[in-house]
């Protein structure tokens, strides 16, 4: 015959099963919420018409430098950064994980053994053995939204860790094109000296035949000294800019690291879509995205906390001083109980737990929109410091030639003594800044196409998958 209690528990489990309450994941409300934050976006890329549309591409393999490709590698594999991105990723696996158990029953068993007796009589021994299990009946869905949340937490989550990788792979092709600048501007400089050398040892064997003066020789003194500190300065911004790549590679900065002599190439244009397309391929705006299914589940949350909570317990277990006969039905005792707990005063925690719950759901839409429109203006700027700098190589190669061939007249003039020092140096300043600029400039064109490929939010094939 069942006793009140089987009932009750019986008639309770029933209205569970049948009345639980459905939850929302969160991610039909935050993509409303995220569309609603935005402002209306153009059609287009407001540069893109400069644009040349080429074919999809890994961003880091478009360079085509293997030496690149295997630094970027042994980044993702030891920089300190990405590891505590990929702890911060575990951590978040680990709290979706606890998040889902607390929806499950918890079960534990005891073995326990007493022994007693007089000091001068006899003792006996009891040994129990039991198990107990308890469970928090999720009414309301307050534990389902908690689970939800933690798992847009770790997609949130997932995605960071996503962007950190294309941020570190974008930061090590930059100082890797910065150390092959210096690299270059050392070349030029040592080119500069080398050919004001040659300058000063004209000068002063003029001086010595009479022809020349004392000034031409402490003008081309001075100019070929200020061109041995330039020396010594990129000398210095060189092992800056290895020790820098270094860091970022996880090495020691001893800026001994090997990089190729001159810059690669600057590949074909990216294609860059429309606005809206980065919206779903940017890992922070997806991460920005979750952040909001995330926080409004949170909502969910708070406000089912203020419903009534039910949890049931039970136990099953056997007490006897033999090992033996201890599953013996007569020794066996068994127990079930329900809890109802409604809260009825609490001095508005609830209620304040469900006002920062709703914060939370505006904060992260307002993180959205700003995080959002800061992408479209990383791309809009990317794209038209290309079109500038793209511009400005064109015009810096002509340069070079030009000031090449005015150098050439100019030392002939000189030679023949129709021109003094003082302009020869002058063009031969300006080849040498040309050649410089030149140089400065194609690296910008490499570094701002990293920036506008990480602004678009791929595609980066990631070089450890190709192995």
């Amino acid at each position: 015959m069942r006793t009140t209690s089987t009932y009750t528990v019986i008639g309770i489990i029933g209205i569970v099963l049948s009345g639980c309450a459905s939850v929302s994941t969160g991610v039909e409300e935050a993509e409303v919420a995220a569309s609603a934050a935005m402002p209306t976006l153009p059609d287009d890329w407001s540069s893109v018409q400069e644009m040349v549309v080429g074919q999809p591409v890994g961003w880091i393999a478009s360079f085509n430098d293997p030496i690149l490709r295997e630094l970027v590698l042994e980044a993702q594999l030891n920089n300190k950064d990405l590891a505590s991105a990929a702890a911060n990723l575990a951590r978040a696996r680990a709290l979706s994980g606890l998040a889902a158990a607390a929806l499950s029953p918890e079960v534990s068993a005891g073995l326990d053994t007493q022994n007693s007796g007089l000091l001068d009589g006899d003792d006996s021994s009891e040994i129990s053995i039991g198990a107990q299990v308890s469970w928090e009946v999720d009414l309301w869905g307050r534990l389902r939204s908690g689970r939800e949340g933690a798992v847009r937490g770790l997609e949130a989550a997932q995605a960071d860790y996503l962007f950190s990788q294309y941020s570190i792979a974008a930061g090590v092709a930059d100082a890797y094109f910065v150390a092959i600048e210096a690299s270059e501007q050392f070349q030029i400089t040592k080119s500069t000296i080398e050919a004001l050398t040659e300058t000063d040892r004209l000068v002063r064997l003029r001086f010595e035949n009479g022809i020349g003066n004392a000034q031409d020789v402490a003008l081309s003194r001075s100019n070929l000294a200020s061109s041995r500190e330039d020396l010594i300065e990129i000398e210095g911004a060189q092992r800056d800019a290895l020790r820098s790549l270094e860091l970022l590679l996880g090495r020691y900065p001893s800026a001994e690291l090997e990089v190729r002599r001159d810059l690669p190439q600057v590949p074909d244009a990216l294609p860059v879509g429309v606005p809206s397309d980065i919206l779903e391929r940017r890992p922070d705006l997806i991460a920005a995205e979750r952040r909001i299914a995330e926080a409004i589940t949170g909502v969910d949350e708070a406000r089912t906390a203020k419903l009534p909570s039910l949890s049931l317990t039970g136990s099953l277990g056997g007490a006897s001083d033999d090992l033996s006969n201890i599953l013996d039905p007569s020794n066996v005792a068994w127990s079930a109980a329900s809890s109802l707990l409604a809260p009825i005063f609490d001095g508005g925690a609830r209620d304040r737990q469900i006002d920062i719950a709703t914060a939370e759901v505006e904060a992260a839409i307002a993180n959205y929109a700003s995080t959002a429109l800061n992408a479209f203006s990383d791309v809009e700027g990317a794209l038209d410091q290309e079109v500038v700098l793209r511009r400005r190589a064109e015009e810096l190669k002509i340069a070079v030639l030009e000031s090449r061939e005015a150098y050439r007249l100019a030392d002939i003039r000189y030679i023949e003594g129709e021109t003094d020092l003082i302009d020869v140096l002058d063009v031969q300043s300006r080849v040498f800044a040309a050649e410089s600029e030149l140089i400065s400039v194609q690296r910008s064109q490499l570094s701002e196409r990293v920036s506008l490929s990480l602004a678009l939010g791929g595609s980066w094939e990631y070089a450890a998958h190709e192995q």
